[in-house]
């Protein structure tokens, strides 16, 4: 069952990834058609957002998260954390590439812009929805486990590689929902998250990051005034011990 879910999930998520072929850096450039708003967009987030939304009082649903939950008690003994640092790779990757000479298709201060607003959305959506949903999670340590908040960092991150390099190498991106993918597996695996929480946080990141992208002429216009100043800074993961978070210092 466990197979089925993961190779599920991939494939739900990485449908809407149409192959484009390679350009050359002469020509690479960020175009406008990745910040215009359009409805087919929503159809997957949506889906996997409603999905989600479905199972929280969907019988067949919930006989289902039992069922994975059953599962990974009986046949997973150790637990692994790396989900915690999974969450963030994704993200960290549009900065590798570019530290690496590989362009994406903005410049530092821009991509970093989208990657804030996304984040904002992420945070805010997620923590509300915990507060509202008050589920609780498969090991019974808390009540906010709808949805998946390390999910939807994950895919928030996919989707912004994906957005990046896509025109550049479509495999950068599908690299990216690969491991959001995982990071949601290892979420089911902690026995920390319901099939439908993870489900729904992937709905919630891939949302996150597109609308990041149709706000942000917006933003450069209206807030940073559609300036060309050049960027500088750093973004790094961090680990205190009790909580993992990522740290960034921008000079604009």
């Amino acid at each position: 069952m466990i197979r089925t879910v993961f190779i599920t999930l991939f494939i739900i998520t990485t449908a809407s990834a149409q192959y484009v072929p390679v350009v050359e850096d002469s020509l690479y450039r960020a175009d406008a058609s990745s910040h215009q708003f359009s409805y087919r967009q929503l159809i997957i987030p949506g889906a996997l957002v409603g999905f989600g939304v479905l199972g929280i009082k969907s019988d067949q649903l919930i006989d289902y998260n039992l069922g994975i939950r059953e599962e990974v008690q009986e046949h997973i003994d150790d637990r692994f954390t790396i989900d915690d640092f999974s969450q963030y790779t994704p993200m960290l990757s549009v900065y590798a590439l570019n530290a690496a000479g590989i362009r994406g298709k903005h410049n530092l201060g821009d991509r970093t812009i989208i990657m804030a607003t996304s984040y904002i959305f992420v945070a805010s959506t997620v923590t509300g929805l915990k507060h509202i949903i008050h589920e609780e999670r498969p090991d019974g340590s808390s009540f906010n486990s709808f949805p998946s908040g390390h999910t939807a960092t994950a895919f928030s991150g996919a989707e912004f590689l994906f957005q990046e390099y896509k025109d550049k190498n479509i495999w950068y991106g599908i690299s990216g929902f690969v491991v959001a993918t995982g990071t949601g597996m290892f979420r089911m695996y902690n026995n920390r998250h319901w099939l439908t929480d993870v489900v729904a946080g992937a709905g919630i990141g891939i949302l996150s990051t597109k609308a990041a992208y149709w706000l942000f002429p917006y933003e450069k216009k209206y807030i940073f005034g559609g300036s060309e100043k050049k960027t500088s800074g750093l973004v790094l993961p961090y680990y205190n011990g009790n909580q993992v978070g990522i740290s960034a210092s921008f000079i604009f």
